[in-house]
């Protein structure tokens, strides 16, 4: 299954964002992969810090659904400061509907 949503990045916080991600804890990565994500891109749109994320997922899981996790949790707080976020420090996040793909 592939799932796509996008998320926006706070201005002048680019290259911090992409700083965090290359050095990702094993621990974020290793729950991202018991839970059946197994293939993870984030894109950026420069001009609007609008990101896009896509996931292929083995299941119906993926990321969305690991909110209650302790991991998790704190990898939002971490992030806060670097994006839009919900009061629990959760990433504002538009899942989108996927139209076309081509195989």
């Amino acid at each position: 299954m592939r799932k796509a949503f996008v998320m926006q990045l706070k201005k002048g916080c680019e290259a911090e964002y992409q700083k965090r991600h290359n050095e990702i804890w094993p621990e974020l990565k290793a729950l991202l992969s018991e839970s059946g994500v197994f293939d993870y891109t984030i894109f950026l749109e420069r001009e609007t810090g609008k990101l896009f994320a896509f996931q292929q997922v083995k299941g119906q899981a993926g990321s969305q659904g690991l909110g209650g996790n302790p991991i998790v949790q704190k990898w939002w707080a971490y992030m806060a400061d670097l994006m839009e976020t919900h009061p629990d420090n959760s990433p504002v996040s538009t899942p989108l509907e996927e139209v076309f793909h081509m195989d």
